[in-house]
């Protein structure tokens, strides 16, 4: 049985599940697409090829293993994209969440059942229906659980809004210990440009004490300045919306000393190395075209237990 843990973003990694591109179901149509940015490559002809994303898929794998990381991959399900494997669960202290996503991807649930068998029964919470949420807007941090959503309006009004107000409700109730903290997010059905899909699309702690933030993807002021706070200002690697856009928040975390990063940010690379970090550089950038990183595509099982 697997042993879950997972308190923080940045302990070392154990275990992962790590999506997976076979049988993707080719190009979906603009109507089947559930981003901005998927719809922007779909209508350019530019929406990732199967074979390229299995490509920087295999290259994260390779990266995971060598530090010793033990990595599932869903099982297939034919037709369908299960790259992003961060939405469909996710795991807070000794529990495994199953999350309630759209209904586009709920089938996306059936590739890891084989390894929710793996746990023991008690330490499953499935949802109910009424509380939404995916794993991209839920970020544990020791005594503490960001989480991106959108209140009713926005979340009534935008299908790239995933987590709603009953998901801080319910997660207030199920972890009393632990103080959550609900940060509202920036969201367009149409433009990337100006959309925070998920709370780590703008945001994502690094190291043990750093972040990684941009400020347009908070809809209030008060929440990027309570993260700037928080972390302190010395603390956070700030960047642009353009940047936001080709996803540089949305690096991942082996442990606190290692990061793995797109090969293609070479100023964020660069910083971080500037600031101690070793970053493991590998090619995502097709990945990347459906509007989600290296964070969207992992799902952490285990880190080490930290004081």
């Amino acid at each position: 049985m697997l042993d879950l843990y997972i308190n923080d973003e940045t302990s070392r990694l154990k275990s992962v599940i790590l999506g997976t591109a076979i049988s993707l179901g080719g190009v979906p149509t603009i109507k089947a697409a559930y981003d901005p940015k998927s719809r922007v490559h779909i209508l350019k002809g530019t929406f990732p090829k199967e074979a390229d994303i299995a490509n920087e898929m295999a290259a994260f794998e390779k990266v995971l293993k060598k530090h010793n990381v033990e990595v599932f991959r869903p099982a297939n399900v034919s037709g369908l994209n299960q790259v992003f494997s961060r939405d469909i669960g996710f795991v807070i202290n000794d529990k495994f969440i199953v999350s309630n996503v759209l209904d586009k991807r709920i089938h996306e649930i059936e590739g890891i059942e084989y390894i929710l068998e793996k746990i023991t029964d008690h330490r499953i919470i499935r949802l109910p229906a009424e509380v939404r949420v995916e794993g991209g807007d839920v970020m544990p941090r020791k005594d503490k659980l960001f989480v991106g959503y959108s209140e009713k309006d926005d979340f009534e009004k935008y299908e790239v809004s995933r987590t709603n107000e009953a998901a801080l409700e319910f997660l207030t109730t199920a972890f009393p210990d632990l103080d959550i903290l609900g940060f509202e997010l920036e969201k367009s059905d149409t433009d990337a440009m100006y959309n925070a899909l998920h709370l780590d699309c703008c945001f994502q702690p690094v190291g043990k004490d750093q972040a990684i933030i941009f400020k347009g993807g908070f809809k209030n002021e008060s929440d990027y300045d309570f993260l700037v706070d928080y972390f302190g200002k010395e603390n956070m690697i700030e960047i642009n919306r353009l940047q936001m856009y080709n996803m540089y928040t949305n690096v991942f975390s082996i442990s606190p000393e290692v990061i793995v990063s797109e090969i293609g940010f070479r100023k964020l690379n660069y910083e971080l190395r500037n600031k101690g970090f070793i970053v493991e550089e590998i090619p995502y950038a097709e990945t990347a075209k459906m509007e989600g990183l290296l964070r969207c595509s992992t799902l952490p099982l285990i880190r080490e237990k930290t004081a």
